[in-house]
């Protein structure tokens, strides 16, 4: 059998040392990075919940100014809508809150904010009108669904 020089067994140790080192150090990276992920991903939940919490928490304080009839049905209907929506709540949940959706649903073309100011008397009456007649024929329904939400978490 024929020797091996020493100085290609010292190059071969100091080539494997080396490779070593830099797994070593690519793996210590590769912690660190997971280990930051996994904080990002903690925080994004913890704030996704926070946002969740304050969303229902607007669900409740519309539902119960309805409740006091400080603001009107097809205005809170809207909110209510846009929230639960926004909760991406299960179709049960839709089906549930109904009254909210349908008010919803035949009100939608009337205009808000600054295209409200801009329309004519005349405009804003007839709007007025159709809002009346809907939130008549949804009343009830729209109450009770109110009662219903009170104390619910999406």
């Amino acid at each position: 059998m024929t020797e091996v020089p020493v100085w290609i067994l010292v190059i071969a140790g100091l080539i494997i040392f080396v490779l070593s080192a830099v797994a070593t150090y690519y793996c210590l990276e590769l912690r660190k990075a997971r280990k930051r992920q996994t904080q990002q991903l903690e925080e994004m939940e913890a704030a996704a919940e926070a946002q969740r919490d304050r969303v229902n928490t607007s669900i409740q304080i519309i539902a119960k100014t309805l409740l006091d009839e400080g603001v009107g049905l097809t205005e809170a209907s809207l909110r209510i809508r846009v929230l639960l929506d926004s909760l991406q709540v299960e179709p049960a949940v839709k089906e549930e809150f109904v009254a909210f959706y349908q008010v919803s649903d035949q009100t939608s073309h009337i205009p808000i904010l600054e295209d409200w100011k801009k329309l004519s008397r005349k405009e804003k009456f007839a709007f007025e009108k159709e809002m009346a007649r809907v939130e008549s024929e949804y009343r009830d329904f729209a109450l009770d669904a109110a009662k219903r939400i009170l104390g619910r978490n999406f």
